[in-house]
């Protein structure tokens, strides 16, 4: 039988989407859900490399002692004395609790950027970048929804 030039096209073309499906679908299996109690907007930030719009996170404007924790795990992420203002929109820290990200380079958006997940579960909490204040000299601009703030007592 004897294909036509349309119907081979359209088996590359499906071949294609199957080969080029969204990597982030497929890394997204690799990480687990612990706290079932998520909004959708939450697993799509942490499981599917999301982002929530600038300026809207309840984080953004708190000013008190106490410490970040990944909404899903748990895990402590950040000190509230690494927490500063940005101007992005986004809960900004100079830097991390040790051993508390893993990285990866991400290139979407058509730059190169350093994402970072939770070390404990896997989960997206957002990106950092070499234009932070002090010695470190990093931002970690993270999604609020991702993190779970504990005041000091």
């Amino acid at each position: 039988m004897i294909l036509k030039r349309r119907n081979i096209l359209k088996i590359l073309s499906y071949s294609l989407l199957f080969l080029c499906s969204p990597i982030k679908t497929i890394y997204a299996a690799t990480k687990k859900i612990i706290n079932q109690n998520l909004s959708s907007q939450q697993k799509d930030i942490m499981f599917n490399q999301g982002t929530e719009r600038a300026f809207t996170s309840s984080l953004l404007n708190e000013k008190r002692k106490g410490t970040y924790h990944c909404a899903n795990c748990g895990a402590l992420l950040f000190d509230s004395v690494a927490k500063y203002d940005s101007g992005t929109g986004w809960p900004s820290f100079t830097e991390a609790v040790p051993g508390a990200f893993n990285t990866k380079v991400d290139y979407s958006f058509g730059m190169k950027r350093i994402e970072y997940h939770c070390a404990t579960c896997g989960a997206h909490h957002g990106h950092v970048f070499a234009d932070g204040p002090g010695k470190t000299g990093k931002r970690f601009c993270n999604n609020g929804l991702c993190l779970i703030f504990k005041p000091s007592e």
